[in-house]
């Protein structure tokens, strides 16, 4: 069981990861619970890439930038949209069937795209897909194997090199370890993420001493089904591209369905607190059933079992937690603070994606740069004899307590020093690890930009258009 490469998570990224990886020694791939269970089946709208006859990638880098709202790394940006085309035709060659009109792709758009480039498969069901296909191209080289695991527990270290990796009481060495282990957003009360997206890579990261950057942004989406006992369901913003409106309890428009998903959501949430409602609506009915049927398959099918009908009811909504623009912080290769550690998709922070991620960057962030990352991990030296005599964890963890309702009240879509200030105390004497790192970061930034957003603080500031860094036993620095 000791591989020459481990790649904690089974998402997009780790399984473009482990497709390189096989080239240069085995590989095993684990995953928390279910090795089909990830952010990336539930990915509806679809990958943004530069392909269509009126679109370039000069154009799909200038909306990702202004999205970003200054804080997008511009390399890291360039790298994603000019690898981004050759990686789509990679998928299609390797079996990835994207929805088409006739023998041509279908573009649709979604909110801050200036140019119809977002390509879905089977209407709502993209990162399914894509997942689908890295994993039976993964699955078929002989030098990847699978294994999941219950519990991921920590990192190995020796002499400062990252070595391995624990799970359950059960220790892995490796000459590489490679984070994918996605995202963190049900440490808050309400998200469209799936259980497993509880930041378990960015807190074994933090606490092996690796340097954690942007993590105060979280991305909240604007629209998740607001329905009592159903799950905060993902409504995608494709529903909104192809002309589903918000509307108050009155039926009335109040905002831009196409703006920017914080701003979006801040609407919302001042909308419900002005008409003391616990959410708004989404409203596609003047598409028609059939339409709304064919093009969105599976949120149509969802929602009718919660028992809305989009053909003929708008749908309740409110905004949840969904996508963390920050994570472990690596170069563009893929490498963090930490030698012999790498990480990359959601649980990494590239700075591609700044403040605020743009729409549906994020599954084609996860392909190239899982692909860049397995490039650069398989070329970490072999293992010497004895490296990794004596590895040892980097100190027992603290019992992680979760606190949702917490981190929904005091850290959520509008934050205040105050309530951020309390964040920190209660969470630090919880030993919540990764809630405790987004209130502290947050709690730094002494400003509003992208998806994060103080009341005491509104507008942006120039002192403040660095990029957040903490690591263990040290405050939070800009850089």
């Amino acid at each position: 069981m000791d591989p020459d490469f481990l790649v904690i998570g089974a998402g997009v990224a780790g399984l473009r990861a482990a497709i390189e990886l096989a080239e240069a020694g085995t590989v095993l791939v684990v995953a928390k619970d279910s090795l089909r269970e990830s952010s990336s089946e539930y990915a509806q709208g679809g990958i943004a890439v530069a392909l269509s006859d009126d679109d370039e990638v000069s154009l799909h880098e200038q909306d990702t930038l202004l999205a970003g709202d200054g804080l997008c790394d511009r390399a890291a940006v360039r790298t994603l949209v000019e690898e981004g085309p050759s990686a789509i035709q990679e998928l299609i060659d390797w079996g990835a069937e994207f929805d088409r009109e006739g023998s041509r792709l279908a573009f649709t758009r979604e909110a801050a795209h200036s140019r119809n480039r977002i390509l879905h498969a089977h209407g709502d069901s993209t990162g399914r897909e894509i997942a689908r296909t890295l994993y039976h191209k993964a699955a078929s080289l002989p030098n990847v194997t699978f294994r999941s695991f219950a519990a991921i527990t920590d990192l190995l270290l020796h002499d400062g090199v990252v070595c391995g990796a624990t799970f359950g009481g059960e220790a892995i060495n490796a000459r590489a370890v490679l984070l994918a282990t996605g995202g963190l957003g049900c440490v808050f009360l309400n998200s469209t993420n799936p259980e497993v997206a509880t930041g378990d890579g960015v807190a074994m990261a933090y606490r092996a001493g690796a340097e954690i950057s942007d993590i105060e942004f979280v991305q909240f989406h604007p629209t998740a089904l607001a329905v009592e006992g159903a799950p905060r369901f993902l409504l995608s913003e494709a529903l909104r591209g192809e002309g589903a409106l918000l509307k108050n309890a009155q039926s009335e428009r109040f905002t831009d369905e196409l703006a920017p998903r914080d701003v979006v959501a801040r609407a919302i949430v001042n909308e419900m607190k002005r008409t003391a409602s616990p959410n708004v609506f989404l409203d596609l009915t003047h598409r028609g059933d059939a339409f709304i049927r064919d093009r969105f398959p599976r949120i149509y099918e969802t929602c009718l079992r919660y028992g809305v009908n989009l053909g003929v009811q708008p749908a309740p909504v409110a905004p949840a937690a969904h996508y963390a623009m920050g994570g472990v912080r690596t170069d563009l290769e893929g490498r963090t603070s930490l030698p012999g550690l790498y990480a990359a998709g959601e649980v990494a922070c590239t700075g591609v994606h700044g403040a605020n991620r743009l729409a549906s960057n994020s599954l084609l962030e996860g392909v190239v740069f899982g692909k860049r990352a397995g490039v650069c991990s398989a070329g970490t030296p072999a293992r010497r004899a004895g490296t990794n005599a004596g590895a040892m964890l980097p100190g027992s963890p603290p019992a992680r307590v979760s606190a949702p309702q917490l981190m929904w009240d005091k850290c959520g879509i509008i934050r205040t020093g105050e309530a951020l200030q309390q964040a920190c105390e209660a969470l630090d004497k919880a030993g919540a690890t990764v809630e405790l790192l987004i209130a502290r970061c947050a709690l730094a930034r002494r400003e509003s930009r992208g998806a994060h957003y103080r009341l005491d603080y509104p507008d942006k500031s120039a002192g403040f258009e660095k990029h957040s860094v903490i690591q263990k036993d040290a405050g939070v620095t800009f850089r």
